[in-house]
């Protein structure tokens, strides 16, 4: 966050002396990407806070919540802004002014939004281990980490802006027509608010309630069906409450032979069997079949 800072107040003043859109533009960029991370942070906090009696299933979901929050802000600040900021410049069109200091300002800021890209990946493959026939892409749109992926989408799409910033700058020198500049202006803001579409679409859908990746609903059916006592089954209902906090509902027939005691005893070890396996699963439900037929809900926790 302290870099994204920097770069920032680099990008103002670069603009301020250059006169350069595109650099004001990036600017807004950053300042945008420091207030994100802070609201990311905050969200990351919130939803470590355990459950109460007004929030008895925790507060997991904050960090979808304040992710949403994030993607609207790139949308407003960063993309209307910056596409403003661009058509306003056609209205007051003047060359640039010591070129050179933009693109100091932009290849330093190249530099640190690189190198933080490079770690955001690494991070993310450290955290959610995927194979070769899952490309990165993919791999963002099936994560329920939107503190992980967001970080990812931002530090790419600052990579591509200050790419965007570089050829506004250089075309309005070498044409001394500084239009190029207000046009870069305008698609870093087209660019911004593209991301922010697709942020939006992929938090939506976590706001709302996803279940967890059909792997996890296999592995939780397998071992279900594995137990001794189970006679059948009903596709198992799982919810995402928080990146790593998943709920499960479980509809299970026991043999019919078993006592009420054995359901009970067959019930514990399921579930002690799934949270052995699958440390997400925080909280799970189970209804069973009694032995002559009727249902008799059991609830584990």
């Amino acid at each position: 966050m302290e870099a994204n800072i920097a770069i920032g107040i680099a990008k103002f003043v670069g603009a301020a002396i250059s006169g350069s859109s595109a650099m004001l533009s990036e600017g807004i960029h950053s300042v945008v990407d420091s207030i994100n991370e802070i609201l990311l942070l905050y969200g990351l906090k919130q939803s470590e806070a355990g459950p109460d009696e007004q929030h008895p299933l925790g507060h997991g979901q904050e960090i979808y919540f304040w992710s949403l929050v994030v993607a609207v802000l790139i949308f407003a600040l960063g993309g209307g802004v910056s596409v403003y900021e661009g058509i306003n410049s056609f209205q007051h069109t003047a060359s640039s002014r010591s070129p050179l200091i933009s693109y100091i300002v932009l290849g330093a800021a190249s530099i640190f939004e690189g190198t933080a890209l490079f770690i955001s990946i690494r991070e993310f493959n450290k955290n959610y281990p995927r194979n070769d026939e899952v490309s990165l892409w993919q791999a963002i749109r099936q994560s329920k980490d939107p503190s992980s992926f967001i970080v990812i989408v931002e530090d790419f799409a600052a990579l591509v802006g200050l790419g965007l910033a570089f050829a506004g700058v250089f075309l309005s020198e070498v044409t001394k027509n500084p239009i190029y500049d207000g046009i870069a202006s305008i698609i870093i803001g087209i660019l911004l608010t593209v991301v922010a579409t697709i942020l939006v679409a992929e938090t939506k859908g976590l706001l709302v309630g996803e279940s967890a990746s059909p792997e996890i609903r296999e592995s939780i059916k397998t071992l279900v069906k594995s137990d001794e006592a189970v006679s059948a089954m009903e596709p198992p209902i799982t919810f995402h409450l928080g990146p790593r906090d998943i709920m499960l509902a479980l509809n299970i027939e026991f043999r019919d032979e078993l006592s009420s005691d054995e359901i009970e005893l067959a019930i514990r070890r399921i579930e002690k069997t799934i949270r052995e396996s699958h440390e997400e699963v925080k909280r799970i439900f189970i209804e069973a079949a009694s032995v002559k037929g009727s249902e008799t809900p059991q609830k584990t926790t």
